[in-house]
């Protein structure tokens, strides 16, 4: 689903102009598609039985996404989602060493961060709702 809405976001703001508030939304939209490129390529290994080493090195790279996700969502004055980069940065943080140096409680501490994120995804997914739906506001 993250690829698809990735897509979606994409060409909705390329080829059909139909976002108004689209400055954000090319962040959105790069890191949707790369995320769900992300379990696509961590799914397929883990169906196939190959090793998880390369997720060290793909965190590397999603750890500079999630920075970039961070920057440009602060910058544009969306903190709530600028706090869900930054927990996505912590655990790409913790998943490098714990796949690359065998790190041996990085699995606990990539666990803990990966819960915190879905908290607070839930969190922005009760918002949104509430927003959008009903025009109440939360915090977002």
């Amino acid at each position: 689903m993250q690829f698809i809405t990735g897509v979606y976001l994409m060409v909705g703001l390329s080829w059909f102009p139909v976002y108004t508030s689209a400055a954000p939304l090319y962040m959105a939209a790069l890191a949707f598609t790369a995320y769900g490129v992300h379990w696509f390529a961590i799914g397929w290994r883990r169906y196939t039985g190959a090793a998880d080493g390369p997720e060290g090195w793909m965190a590397i790279a999603f750890l500079l996404i999630s920075l970039l996700g961070m920057l440009v969502f602060f910058q544009a004055g969306d903190v709530p989602v600028g706090i869900l980069f930054i927990i996505l940065t912590l655990i790409y943080l913790s998943e490098i060493p714990t796949r690359l140096a065998g790190w041996k409680n990085g699995a606990r501490v990539v666990g803990l961060w990966q819960f915190v994120g879905a908290i607070w995804l839930m969190y922005l997914t009760y918002a949104a709702a509430f927003n959008f739906s009903l025009s109440q506001h939360w915090w977002i």
